[in-house]
């Protein structure tokens, strides 16, 4: 599956279960995904520090560390805080469901499921986050005003990335046009963030326009 760019979208599965691995894998790849996968949460957080997917699927019970675990990790990372990311569990209980969702999962889908309704899920996500990463219109009112840090000062780099940023542009996006590792844009973004004290990409972009920096 390929976005409005023309870009591959990439999902990482996280799940213990190597048969279930190979044809969830298989099914995505079939509709057009890259898909990467790992076998716990541990693992998954040491691919996040290599490469950033578009949307996680995420088993909850697992050895070393659980779906809980990894979420909450994720969700507090700027780096990774903004990454879609689904639950599948064979825990169906309500309360399994609302603890699932409290902990950062955007979406729970319980064992056994029908490939088509992950797809389902999966696109659906993707599109949610895409509205969320577009550019922004400085005409209409984004939300509780920003709350950034006073007196920061961007280097020129940074600068040209956040302008990159506010355009709605993917971290490898922006990694291409300024001929760098995608490694050192997810760097920089997370430098302004620390900067600013802003908390993800969409808080950024809305704060270079409204700053006219963009």
């Amino acid at each position: 599956m390929k976005d409005s760019n023309g870009e591959q979208k990439r999902l990482m599965l996280v799940d213990d279960d190597p048969n279930l691995v190979l044809l969830v894998r298989d099914y995505l790849e079939f509709r057009g995904y890259d898909v990467i996968t790992a076998e716990n949460g541990r693992v998954a957080l040491e691919i996040l520090e290599q490469e950033l997917p578009d949307l996680m699927i995420c088993d909850i019970m697992m050895p070393e560390m659980d779906g809980y675990t990894l979420v909450k990790q994720i969700r507090e990372d700027p780096r990774t805080g903004w990454i879609p990311v689904l639950f599948l569990s064979a825990k169906g209980q309500s309360q399994d469901k609302v603890k699932g969702l409290n902990t950062g999962a955007d979406v729970y889908i319980v064992k056994p499921f029908e490939p088509e309704e992950l797809v389902a899920q999966v696109e659906s996500s993707l599109r949610q986050a895409s509205r969320l990463t577009q550019r922004p219109n400085p005409n209409v009112d984004n939300g509780p005003k920003l709350r950034v840090r006073r007196n920061v000062e961007l280097t020129p780099t940074e600068l040209r990335v956040v302008q990159l940023v506010a355009q709605g542009l993917a971290n490898r996006d922006i990694a291409r046009i300024m001929k760098v590792s995608q490694r050192t844009i997810e760097s920089h973004v997370s430098n302004m963030l620390g900067k600013t004290g802003l908390h993800n990409r969409t808080e950024l972009a809305r704060w270079a326009l409204e700053s006219k920096k963009a």
